[in-house]
């Protein structure tokens, strides 16, 4: 990996498309830094230095905004509107035939598609702004601290919700700069600069708090856990495709051997999202009934078992809903009839397995077989940080394991992979010198 940023320094073009993220990031953290309008930035910062704040509802969110959430900054939905918004268009694709016939057809259709996602981003921004904000207008979002705003008046009100949806337009605007003219993908390089801005305050806290032997035992079980992951991320398994010779006009085409990669995490951290985002909702019913002398009895047990994260019913219906909506995404993300379908249309075969409905039915086994242990995979990852909240009572956002390790890493994989290839196409030698 070292090699490969070292060797893309000294190509001027690749170095130059890396100083252009690299001023983008620091744009960005910038942005992360800068507290809204109305903001009490002293009670703010007070608050958060309560380890409680650490492990409330809005967690994930805080996460993907390298917990500039939490401190109402102008980029304080980080870029969570819009993952939210292209899972959303995601899964509406398979559902509308409309949004269907567009993917189809190629990179207009993706155009529209990401046209509406970005609408889709915008509105989804609007709401979570306004009640981000209405929680801290009514002391709610931080515990114990009812005076994070200057003034509670309308006026406030609007100009915050609108500077934050505004943050969130330019952090969609700084990611597609960073896919245009950078190199990987802007969005997951974005979202893996704000884990990895928290990573070093977890870390640090962890041995301030529990020792530095703990602190060490941390280091060397996230190393066997980055191994962990960088060795399940890579996992495939290859199907062998044969494509038959055919003749067209004068000209034979075909003939070659290819295979299809099925990825044992086909789903990536989807689930853990889904799952996660679920689990809010009883959570942030107890969060708008706090001081409710009035609430029903099931937000007292919903308090007690589904809030903090340690309790077992909690961990067994997160793990429970991981191993679901994994294979729920697998099956509108890979669909074997149309994979199918065109192997036979090509004149593709997968040897010893007949073209039709037979190939269908065999992707669709290994499929089902492969997906059971990138599920289990998912789930035990993403329990890390709650088995290490029982065990050495470290906050939800424990730095080796669950959604964080997952993301960085993902995108650096992605990211190294892409620069790799850029330099191969740019130092390539072949067999002629």
């Amino acid at each position: 990996m070292l090699t490969a940023f070292a060797n893309a320094f000294r190509t001027p073009d690749l170095r130059k498309k890396l100083l252009f993220v690299l001023g983008i990031i620091v744009i960005f953290r910038a942005g992360s830094q800068i507290p809204a309008p109305g903001v009490n930035v002293t009670a703010v910062q007070s608050c958060l230095g309560d380890d409680a704040n650490s492990t409330g509802v809005y967690s994930l969110i805080n996460l993907f905004s390298g917990g500039s959430l939490l401190q109402l900054t102008i980029f304080a939905l980080g870029i969570m509107p819009y993952i939210t918004a292209s899972i959303i268009l995601q899964l509406l694709v398979v559902v509308i035939p409309r949004l269907e016939a567009l993917k189809k057809e190629g990179q207009s259709g993706q155009t529209k598609i990401t046209q509406y996602t970005r609408y889709l981003t915008l509105g989804l921004a609007i709401l979570q702004a306004t009640g981000i904000v209405a929680l801290a207008r009514s002391g709610n979002l931080l515990q114990n601290c009812p005076n994070v705003l200057h003034s509670d008046s309308l006026s406030t009100f609007i100009v915050m919700v609108v500077t934050m949806t505004a943050g969130t337009a330019v952090i969609m605007w700084l990611g597609e700069l960073i896919t245009e003219r950078g190199v990987g993908n802007g969005m997951s390089i974005l979202i893996f600069t704000q884990v990895v801005a928290t990573f070093p305050g977890q870390l640090w806290a962890v041995g301030k708090t529990k020792g530095w032997w703990t602190f060490a035992i941390v280091i060397v079980i996230g190393m066997v856990i980055i191994a962990a992951v960088i060795f399940i991320e890579q996992a495939q398994r290859r199907i062998p495709v044969q494509y038959a010779r055919r003749m067209v006009g004068r000209k034979m085409f075909g003939g070659s051997s290819t295979y299809i990669p099925l990825k044992v995490n086909q789903a990536g951290i989807i689930p853990v999202i889904f799952a996660s985002s679920l689990l809010y909702l009883p959570a942030m019913a107890v969060q708008f009934n706090q001081g409710n002398a009035d609430a029903p009895g099931y937000i007292n047990w919903i308090n007690a078992h589904f809030v903090k994260g340690d309790h077992p019913y909690y961990m067994a219906a997160y793990f429970a809903l991981i191993i679901f909506f994994t294979y729920f995404y697998v099956s509108i993300t890979f669909n074997p009839q149309e994979v199918a379908d065109n192997m036979k249309k090509y004149g593709g075969f997968i040897p010893g397995i007949r073209a039709g409905k037979p190939t269908e039915d065999y992707l669709s086994y290994v499929l089902s077989r492969i997906t059971l242990p990138g599920a289990l995979y998912l789930g035990l990852i993403s329990l890390i940080p709650l088995v290490a909240l029982v065990l050495i009572e470290a906050n939800q956002n424990f730095p080796f394991g669950g959604t964080s390790i997952l993301i960085m890493v993902g995108v650096a994989l992605d990211t190294v992979k892409q620069i790799e290839s850029q330099l191969q196409q740019r130092n390539y030698e072949g067999f002629l010198r």
